[in-house]
C-alpha cells in the first residue's frame, strides 16, 4: 500500500542522514517506525477510548472478586 507523508524539514535531513550513512533507504526507517510505533499507538488510543466509554457509563469495571468468580463460571 502506498501512502504519502509530509515530513518537517529537520525530519527529513534526520531520515536523510541516517538513510546515508547506513545505506538502507528512507522507505525501510519509515516501515520500521511505523511497525514498532504502532503497537504504542493502539495501546494508547484504544485505552483512551475505553477510558471514555466508562466516563459515559458505556463500560463498567468490575472488583477482583466480581471478574475471579465469573472465570469459573
Amino acid at each position: 500500500m502506498a501512502t504519502s507523508v509530509r515530513l518537517s524539514p529537520e525530519a527529513e535531513q534526520r531520515l536523510d542522514f541516517l538513510a546515508a550513512r547506513t545505506g538502507r533507504s528512507k522507505a525501510f526507517y519509515l516501515r520500521e517506525m511505523i511497525e514498532r510505533g504502532l503497537d504504542d499507538m493502539e495501546d494508547y488510543y484504544l485505552a483512551a477510548d475505553v477510558l471514555e466509554r466508562l466516563r459515559k457509563g458505556e463500560e463498567k469495571v468490575l472488583d477482583a472478586e466480581d471478574f475471579w468468580r465469573g472465570l469459573d463460571d
